[in-house]
């Protein structure tokens, strides 16, 4: 035995609760069961799975257990003082706050995985642990897999950062990867996405933008010092598009993706959560399936990027077990007070009808004269300038949508136009008079471009 060996043998475990046992718990037991020696090499010390709360006992999780680890009692943990660290790993806002803060109460360090809870209450749960003396780390709440959170708050600490794009949503970019390659409808890409375990049965948070936009939350707060209500800002999901708008943004040389936007400017903070088009030579257009990226650009370092899963079992374990593992070493001790960076006056956010990029329009419309020039002169008298546009004879391209009959029997036509930078007050604007253009039948379809 080395004298390494010999030191870490004669050092107190770092005894550890894991409360919740789904596809994560699971796994991160597995990981500290299984692979306790490395687990311990890298801490320093052994960490030792004391108890793993699961709501039913007799359920089969395939993954053998010591005797006497598994409960369905929480009081069983939250009453051990010899628990030091709690893994919490219950989705949703209640019963998971409450838990969250009882942890704490009990003494216990707490390492999470829900964005949720921490994008409505991480302010008073932060403030709760400080007071307590104790800490809560929470790599795997955004990304999965990926170093994000670690990353921002320590190793790009001599940056400010300016800006972070992101797709935060695997089920999200799985829906729009399978759409345009399989040339399915959303409908059968989410029942794909359903199948493969991606989805939920119930998929609303993923597709209607709110999981992205409370990650993007909990990412601005750390690179820029401000909370910013999930509220507070625009989010769209993926579920009004049709596959014709990837499919006629591919022919303009875009690539769709649900993208997560915070940017510092002029002492302003742009948030929002859009489907928008971007550059096919981007990387994050070349981000597909179910994987997440994060492009992160600093003042001192330039831009930098941060791709991989966003979801998954062993994926998200590999963040849980890398937090548990700064809780035995000490580091998550030290760090946890840090992350307390908001600003004595936070940065104030930019009302997004004054947030200016280049548009895609997509309208149904009667194919007869002077339509075009009806939209044209709506557009024109808000001050939006089109730069291209794209109006195909009868179908949607490629097996979308039959064009439909108006009133008089004009058949219905897509038209797509692109326009070049205008504000989004001005097409909000615009809007209100696009309504009452009788040739126009809806859906409209209008996504940003990130140029």
């Amino acid at each position: 035995m080395s004298s390494r060996d010999s030191v870490e043998d004669s050092k107190s475990p770092l005894r550890v609760a894991i409360v919740g046992m789904g596809t994560v718990g699971t796994a991160v037991a597995r990981i500290l069961t299984e692979h306790g020696e490395r687990t311990a090499r890298r801490a320093g010390r052994p960490i030792e799975l004391r108890k793993s709360v699961v709501r039913d006992l007799r359920k089969s999780r395939g993954i053998s257990l010591p005797e006497g680890v598994l409960t369905d009692d929480l009081e069983a943990v939250i009453a051990d003082p010899e628990i030091d660290l709690a893994v919490h790993l219950i989705g949703g806002i209640e019963p998971a706050q409450e838990i969250l803060m009882r942890l704490l109460e009990a003494g216990k360090d707490v390492v999470t995985a829900n964005k949720a809870v921490l994008c409505q209450h991480g302010p008073e749960l932060f403030a709760r642990a400080r007071e307590l003396g104790r800490s809560i780390s929470f790599e795997a709440a955004v990304a999965g897999g990926v170093p994000i959170i670690s990353t921002l708050a320590q190793s790009l600490a001599a940056n400010q950062i300016t800006s972070i794009e992101a797709i935060l949503n695997g089920t999200s970019n799985f829906i729009l990867t399978e759409m345009l390659s399989r040339d399915r409808s959303y409908a059968e890409a989410l029942r794909e996405a359903q199948k493969r375990g991606y989805a939920e049965a119930d998929p609303v948070m993923d597709v209607d933008g709110t999981d992205a936009a409370q990650k993007l939350v909990i990412l601005a707060e750390l690179a820029f010092g401000t909370r910013v209500p999930l509220a507070a800002f625009p989010r769209q999901g993926i579920d009004a598009l049709d596959l014709a708008d990837l499919q006629y943004a591919r022919e303009l040389g875009y690539t769709v993706k649900l993208l997560a936007v915070a940017r510092l400017g002029n002492g302003e903070l742009e948030m929002h959560v859009q489907p928008t088009l971007v550059r096919h030579d981007r990387p994050l257009a070349k981000i597909d399936g179910a994987f997440n990226m994060i492009a992160v650009e600093g003042d001192a370092v330039g831009t930098t990027w941060y791709s991989g899963p966003g979801a998954g079992g062993p994926e998200t374990a590999s963040a849980v077990v890398a937090d548990v593992i700064d809780a035995a070493i000490g580091r998550a001790a030290l760090t946890f007070p840090l992350l307390d960076v908001r600003r004595n006056s936070p940065l104030p956010l930019k009302p997004a009808e004054d947030v200016a990029r280049r548009y895609y329009l997509r309208f149904h419309v009667e194919d007869r004269p002077h339509v075009l020039a009806d939209i044209a002169d709506v557009l024109g008298r808000h001050g939006i300038s089109i730069a291209s546009l794209i109006q195909h004879e009868a179908d949607e391209p490629n097996g979308g949508a039959q064009s439909a009959e108006g009133a008089d029997g004009a058949a219905i036509v897509p038209l797509v136009i692109m326009t070049h930078r205008t504000a989004e007050g001005k097409l909000r604007a615009a809007d209100r008079e696009l309504d009452g253009l009788a040739a126009l039948r809806p859906p409209r379809i209008r996504m940003p471009v990130a140029d």
